[in-house]
């Protein structure tokens, strides 16, 4: 028989489409129904991570607007911070770099110093695919593709917790990422309000996944009941009871009606409802910008507005739990510093990422990012990787969820970390 404990820990579970609301299985609202609605769960850290994927252009998201060669290299592309009067300009940060303007939600959180920005930053591995890339990122070892798990699952399991809730680690996405890949329980949920369990990566997984959850659970209830069950359905129950369709959004709070804003909005919830919740995961799409890529306006502007109105208004949301909550970005490489010939750019190496936190040492932009003269570029056409994202993960993971173990979270990797948190 599987046990709660073998039932979680194989690969995790990935909660897809039954409805929630109404239409839990039964013996798990017969369960819920028998117990007092309380918070099982004390208030804890939660870390939101948000992967931007398809290589987000970090010279245009944040650019040294004073390269010259950058300039030349991006007739059509290059964004000014001068005040011209006409159209709208890069913010400028630091009298160097430039936001965005598409980006102007995330200033006041710059100038406030609880937004810090890391430039130059990426993989050693210097592979331009973009699911090889991914790959090594999620897992946390660039050079190991036969590494089974991801550097989050491997947190989760750093966290030190003897029994963890079936939401310490949430992903809102339809399937389950590399990053939670591993032995440590997770969930992928693409709704909250539609959801269905289905197992990955127990050696039975085919046969699990076909039966229905009634037979699943007859399988396994005597270990469910024995290993954490309670908390299991106190969570669930809590899920069951709360109005998830008509959530209103606190202090004003308005998320953009996109995926991305949707999962933001879904995992302040879950965070708002003291579930557990200490690792969570979404992903923006549309970032592979090779084509007509714009300025001020277009695809690029688009994606960086919705990445950064979605991240803000989680934060606005979270209200008293802003203390609680830092949020990280993270893509697999940048583009080239030179335009290509259709209006956009093409696969790079170095891009940006934005670290959102009250223990964030925030209104800096941090890294190397050397002028882009054509000897200073990798390979003689891309930024190149001055910081090693695990330097920054670490740094996030050890001062915000208290781990501090770089051995097992990034294996192989003995470098320095960059201190973007506080103390």
């Amino acid at each position: 028989m599987v046990s709660r404990r073998g039932f979680l820990k194989s690969g995790g579970l990935a909660l897809l489409g039954v409805g929630l609301l109404g239409g839990i299985p039964g013996f798990l609202a017969e369960a819920a129904a028998s117990e007092k609605i309380s918070s099982p769960y004390k208030k804890k850290k939660t870390l939101v991570c948000i992967f931007q994927r398809g290589a987000m252009d970090g010279l245009m998201a944040v650019t040294p607007f004073t390269d010259d060669y950058l300039k030349a290299a991006r007739p059509n592309l290059f964004m000014s911070a001068a005040k011209s009067g006409t159209g709208n300009p890069l913010i400028d940060l630091d009298g160097r770099f430039g936001l965005h303007p598409a980006m102007k939600a995330f200033e006041p959180m710059f100038r406030e110093k609880r937004l810090g920005i890391v430039h130059g930053i990426g993989s050693p591995n210097n592979t331009r695919s973009h699911f090889d890339a991914q790959d090594y990122m999620e897992s946390g070892t660039p050079f190991n593709k036969g590494t089974s798990s991801g550097w989050l699952n491997r947190a989760v399991g750093l966290l030190g917790h003897d029994a963890l809730t079936p939401f310490t680690a949430v992903s809102m996405t339809s399937a389950m990422p590399r990053s939670f890949y591993g032995d440590n329980p997770s969930v992928a949920i693409s709704n909250l309000q539609d959801f269905a369990i289905q197992m990955r990566g127990n050696p039975a997984g085919a046969n699990i996944a076909a039966k229905s959850f009634e037979d699943l659970y007859d399988q396994t209830a005597s270990g469910l009941l024995k290993q954490t069950g309670k908390e299991s359905f106190e969570a669930m129950k809590m899920l069951q009871k709360t109005d998830v369709k008509n959530y209103t959004p606190a202090n004003g709070a308005v998320y953009p009606n996109s995926a991305l804003g949707n999962s933001l909005k879904q995992i302040a919830q879950l965070i708002k409802m003291d579930v557990g919740l200490e690792v969570a995961f979404a992903e923006s799409n549309g970032w592979d910008t090779h084509f007509n890529q714009g300025t001020e306006n277009g695809i690029f502007a688009r994606n960086v507005a919705d990445l950064s109105n979605s991240i803000m208004a989680l934060w606005t949301d979270l209200g008293t739990y802003q203390d609680d909550v830092t949020v990280m970005t993270m893509t697999e490489f940048g583009r080239t510093v030179h335009q290509n010939g259709t209006g956009g750019t093409d696969h790079g190496r170095a891009s940006c990422n934005f670290i959102l936190g009250n223990d964030v040492s925030g209104g800096l932009v941090y890294g190397d990012v050397k002028p882009l003269a054509v000897e200073n570029l990798e390979d003689g056409r891309d930024l190149a990787v001055t910081t090693d994202f695990r330097s920054v993960f670490s740094s996030v993971a050890d001062k915000h969820l208290a781990i501090n173990n770089d051995h097992i979270l990034f294996p192989d990797w003995k470098g320095d970390r960059v201190n973007v948190m506080k103390g």
